[in-house]
């Protein structure tokens, strides 16, 4: 089940009664074709109400290994906090927080005082042309988390699988059990990529697609044989309860703003 030509329907919405739904409900029995699994990867985030979310990101690079912990908390429409710090049980003094209502965005930087308050920013206009071709167009979120993370290509695969996997070579590999859940496992060889160092002929993806919903719930980069990045969920609760108090925040005494 290899796919090497291009997919370019990150941006299809459907829409039903004012609602945007997913355009398939479930995966069929047995493994998908490449473009069929992308077409349910881009709904992801359309298949609940809330979420609770963590991811460990682990990189390997020539000062040695580095763990970063990515804690989401998601409700639709708009609101969304993301608290980033060391792999730990505990949060110390060294985490940033970045949370959402939908239209203002504010961060905190623990470890410098640091906080930014500023309207969310504006997603490209002018897409909706019939006549722009499909990888021209960009996926518009539900709710939106920091641009370029771990936790925005998990939730929100669309473009990831666009702009990065529909470039390279495809296959899927099989079926493997995660977080007590089927993960449709992908393998791609030689994505393009705008970074030079990754940009070589083995440069190797490996992915895990949680086959209720769509998230990716690993993703693994190897480059020349050696793994230089993984990134895993450890925590995937799906619709949970929230407290109302779950996005609320207040800038610490001490806090300077930066704008």
């Amino acid at each position: 089940m290899t796919e090497t030509h291009a997919w370019d329907r990150a941006a299809l919405p459907v829409v039903r009664d004012g609602r945007r739904l997913p355009e398939v409900a479930a995966l069929p029995a047995g493994l998908p074709t490449v473009p069929e699994l992308f077409d349910f990867m881009r709904d992801a985030e359309l298949r609940f109400g809330a979420l609770r979310l963590r991811v460990v990101e682990t990189t390997r690079g020539a000062r040695g290994e580095t763990a970063i912990r990515s804690d989401v908390v998601l409700r639709h429409p708009g609101d969304a906090r993301v608290t980033t710090g060391p792999a730990a049980e505990v949060l110390g003094s060294d985490y940033e927080i970045w949370i959402s209502d939908g239209e203002l965005v504010r961060t905190y930087d623990a470890a410098h005082r640091l906080g930014t308050q500023r309207p969310i920013r504006n997603r490209p206009r002018g897409l909706e042309d019939r006549d722009f071709p499909g990888a021209a167009k960009v996926y518009e979120p539900v709710t939106g988390l920091p641009y370029e993370t771990v936790p925005d290509t998990f939730v929100h695969p669309a473009g990831f699988c666009q702009n990065v996997l529909a470039t390279g070579r495809c296959h899927i590999a099989g079926t493997e059990e995660l977080l007590g859940r089927e993960a449709i496992l992908l393998t791609c060889d030689h994505p393009r990529t705008v970074e030079l160092a990754g940009d070589r002929p083995d440069h190797h993806l490996e992915l895990a697609v949680d086959r209720g919903t769509g998230l990716i719930v690993r993703l693994v980069e190897t480059i020349g044989g050696a793994q230089t990045r993984r990134a895993e969920v450890t925590v995937l609760d799906l619709d949970p309860p929230l407290p109302p108090a779950a996005f609320e925040f207040a800038f610490p005494t001490g806090t300077t703003m930066l704008y």
